[in-house]
């Protein structure tokens, strides 16, 4: 299927648009073979986010293929906007494969991010499908950034979850752009031998106050209605928390999600979702092979 073929537009807030995509049995975008847009970002389902206020807009990761990011920036300027931003929530494929559809802008992501990606360059210029070329960010910030996007105040806040990297979109009424430090049903873990600094991180992430979140891979009726509540901030902690008792308690290897995350569950901010199965396995296996 031509990508970009099956991506709905929602408006979860006023002001908000979600790019959303995936999450479709059956259907895949790049081939048959393994790969990181099909089963790590697809199958899971992924959302890119843009705030426009008047003629201004500021677009929240560029999506998996050029396609969708094009999508992007030809909807934006069709609803007005003719000053455009980009910002990265942190390095990964899935969030910066549409840079090149905005080389001429502003793109703007914490120091952290532009090493990271600079040092994986190569590796996500080759990858399957490949990123090239990578347009790194050209505007960079540490810890914290102020926008006004129009008029309204976008608060940028750096955050060491999922990945070291990450940056969080803070916006009027409470609403957060999540990006992975957040997912629907359960965190993706990427660097096994930091889950206690993550940890601290959500402690952090929760003290900002957000009353809506959108995060990048979730349920896309949970993002249309308005995003999540601030327990899914308490779901992953939770589920974080097990995974740190695997060393000391093997047998929790041997569960499959819905048992081994059975109370982040029963919050009732998250939902089962059958292919995050294989993310569940995955991280277990990263947590127990970690030094």
């Amino acid at each position: 299927m031509a990508p970009g073929a099956t991506l709905r537009l929602l408006e979860p807030a006023p002001g908000v648009l979600a790019f959303y995509d995936g999450r479709i049995p059956g259907v895949r975008l790049h081939g048959p073979q393994e790969n990181w847009l099909d089963d790590g970002a697809f199958a899971l389902g992924i959302a890119s986010y843009a705030v426009i206020d008047g003629d201004d807009a500021l677009v929240y990761d560029t999506h998996i293929t050029l396609a969708h990011a094009r999508y992007i920036r030809r909807t934006l300027e069709e609803r007005g906007a003719r000053r455009i931003r980009v910002v990265l929530s942190h390095w990964h494929d899935d969030h910066v494969a549409g840079n090149e559809a905005f080389a001429d802008c502003e793109i703007i992501a914490n120091r952290e991010t532009d090493a990271l990606l600079r040092a994986n360059r190569a590796r996500l210029e080759t990858a399957d499908p490949p990123i090239t070329p990578l347009i790194l960010p050209n505007r960079l910030f540490e810890d914290r950034l102020s926008l006004t996007v129009g008029t309204l105040p976008v608060e940028l806040v750096q955050m060491d979850i999922h990945s070291r990297d990450g940056t969080v979109a803070l916006l009027p009424g409470g609403v957060l752009l999540a990006g992975d430090t957040l997912e629907d049903p359960i965190t993706y873990v990427d660097e096994p031998d930091r889950l206690a600094v993550h940890l601290v991180g959500l402690e952090r992430l929760a003290r900002l106050g957000a009353t809506r979140i959108l995060p990048n891979h979730g349920a896309p009726e949970v993002i249309a209605a308005g995003g999540y509540g601030p327990g899914l901030i308490d779901a992953t902690r939770l589920y974080v928390e097990t995974l740190l008792r695997l060393k000391q308690e093997p047998a929790l290897a041997g569960l499959d999600l819905r048992a081994f995350a059975a109370e982040a569950l029963a919050i009732g901010a998250i939902s089962y979702f059958e292919p995050y199965e294989a993310v569940h396995r995955r991280n277990i296996e990263a947590v127990l092979g970690a030094e």
